[in-house]
């Protein structure tokens, strides 16, 4: 499951980002089983000293996981662009069975687009990247920069320029010898560990068709409030703008793609798809689709057929299905029918909860582990699909990687924002 199991991959062109773009400056599995190089420990102690950057739900929740992990873990900083969410979210975790880890005083709270700055200079050595997405490899090359182990939430970026940056940072970080832990939870999860143990034993033998589906209803909106202005507006409906989730095919579906590429061992060489918005078609709803059907092809041959949506009223499935020559396996239920027939019966983990606990342990072990490269293979995937479906062309594993679209304004700051137009399959041109 680790990155020895991959092929050859195709090279980026190498570009400088951070010259080109302003939005650079302000925007911000286990180690016996993947083998990295020694881990940086905190100086003089094993002592966990999380950074939160990100304060919303997801954030709130992976910071009470980290803390629920482990022994000797205490959260010292939290970093927002809105003051509110980070006062809700500080609340909630002193409210928490973990309040006794909680010490974040007033000089280590803080808010603006330079927040994740400031939490990165202070006396932290394991940061939570749990902003938007579309901030994510940006705030990955500032972490390792500054020496930090991460746990990075999932999709690693919005685009192909930034999976080029992040792939990048991972190189760096192994030779930091810095642990960075992805949530994509799945992979710390006993049940799924055991099914794909037993796939990439030969359970089914050679896989030959794949399902994945994301399939359920309607998602919060917060309507505009006139004290927003547009960035802030859509800052807080995050969800909407690709700039900041990569459609829900990148924000969500990428935990059913990962399942699929890790038990494969690869990613998809080729897409074609389609997608739209049939029910969310008010601006309220930004610029994002509501449903997604994705043909992917393999190098192997084999072929997945990847659905999601989220619309209310119809029939919702979160499933991943593997059809091999000697059996079938529904991965989401633990089960295996064929020649080897199985179904798993012991006691699952708690992923959210287990994936803190592999990456600290790593850390203290001295061998750190790094998920980054299999997550963005994972993330290109899905950005592979959504180009397919926004332009109604089949599109390339190497078109994707090397796209010249850079999705972050070129500014950011509060004020006037203009929403990008919703893509338009046969209209909307492949950059």
């Amino acid at each position: 499951m680790g990155d020895e199991t991959k092929k050859e991959r195709p090279r980026a062109s190498r570009r400088d980002f951070l010259k080109n773009s302003a939005a650079a400056v302000v925007g911000g599995a286990v180690a016996s089983r993947l083998g990295y190089v020694p881990a940086v420990h905190a100086a003089g102690s094993d002592m966990i000293k999380i950074g939160l950057i990100g304060c919303g739900q997801r954030g709130t929740g992976a910071a009470e996981d980290a803390l629920s992990s482990s022994r000797g873990v205490k959260l010292v900083a939290m970093g927002d662009a809105f003051k509110d969410h980070l006062d809700t979210s500080l609340d909630v975790l002193l409210k928490s069975k973990v309040a006794d880890r909680v010490d974040v005083p007033a000089d280590r709270r803080f808010v603006g687009f330079g927040a994740f700055e400031k939490v990165l200079a202070s006396d932290v050595n394991y940061v939570i990247l749990a902003t938007p997405p579309g901030f994510r490899a940006w705030h990955l090359k500032a972490a390792v920069a500054a020496g930090k182990n991460i746990f990075a939430e999932k999709p690693v970026a919005v685009d192909g320029s930034g999976i080029r940056m992040v792939l990048e940072v991972c190189k760096e970080a192994k030779e930091k010898g810095l642990a960075i832990g992805v949530g994509t939870q799945r992979r710390h999860q006993t049940g799924y560990l055991e099914t794909l143990k037993r796939i990439h034993d030969g359970g089914i033998g050679d896989i030959v068709t794949v399902r994945v589906y994301w399939n359920q209803g309607p998602i919060w909106v917060h309507p505009k409030e006139e004290a927003w202005s547009d960035m802030e507006w859509q800052m807080r409906n995050w969800y909407y703008f690709t700039w900041l989730c990569g459609d829900h095919i990148v924000e969500q579906h990428v935990h059913n793609l990962d399942v699929a590429n890790w038990a494969l061992g690869a990613h998809p060489a080729r897409a074609v798809g389609m997608g739209g918005r049939q029910v969310r078609t008010d601006p309220v709803y930004g610029n994002i689709y509501d449903h997604f059907a994705i043909d992917y092809e393999y190098e192997s041959g084999c072929r997945m057929m990847s659905m999601c949506r989220q619309i209310p009223g119809c029939e919702n499935s979160v499933s991943e299905a593997l059809h091999g020559t000697k059996g079938f396996c529904q991965a989401n239920k633990y089960t295996i029918t064929g020649e080897k027939s199985w179904h798993f019966e012991a006691k699952d983990s708690l992923p959210y909860v287990q994936e803190h606990t592999d990456l600290i342990a790593s850390i203290r072990s001295g061998k750190p582990y790094n998920e980054l490269q299999t997550v963005a293979e994972s993330t290109l995937t899905a950005i592979m699909g959504r180009m397919a479906a926004y332009t109604g062309q089949a599109v390339t594993w190497d078109q994707a990687l090397n796209t010249e679209e850079i999705l972050m304004p070129s500014k950011l700051e509060w004020g006037p924002l203009a929403v990008a137009p919703v893509a338009m399959p046969g209209k909307t041109k492949l950059v």
